[in-house]
């Protein structure tokens, strides 16, 4: 077993290894970028994972992509993003809520929903970014 001296799941360790290189040499606003792909992932899969009764994948991705808002939101700067900012911290708190209020139950579009706004707003940060 090559993975098992880095764990026991291949595609985790891969995913880690992954992250890691891409954050060793990122800066703050690419780390932003990075946090926004990863969220909507972690979204689409619990999506996926309500649609096949896939229980503990849910739960696991549901607590990436709230972790993930919650970095988003401490990473805000709110001296200088001023109304900006604010708007971005209740969206990132009012997408959480939705995304807990909905694992507990087994419709995907909430989770699919919080994903495609992300995606809005990671493609309006790529466009401020340059790239």
């Amino acid at each position: 077993m090559y993975a098992t001296p880095l764990g026991r799941n291949p595609e985790a360790t891969y995913r880690q290894i992954d992250v890691s290189s891409r954050t060793g040499a990122s800066d703050g606003p690419a780390l932003v970028q990075m946090l926004y792909e990863e969220g909507i992932r972690a979204l689409r899969s619990a999506a996926w994972a309500v649609e096949n009764r896939k229980l503990a994948m849910r739960s696991e991705k549901v607590t990436r992509a709230t972790a993930i808002l919650f970095a988003l939101e401490a990473g805000l700067d709110f001296e200088a993003g001023g109304d900006v900012a604010n708007t971005l911290s209740r969206l990132y708190a009012g997408s959480r809520r939705q995304i807990i209020e909905a694992s507990i139950g087994f419709d995907p579009a909430p989770f699919r929903e919080v994903a495609d706004t992300l995606e809005e707003i990671a493609e309006a940060w790529r466009t401020v970014r340059g790239g």
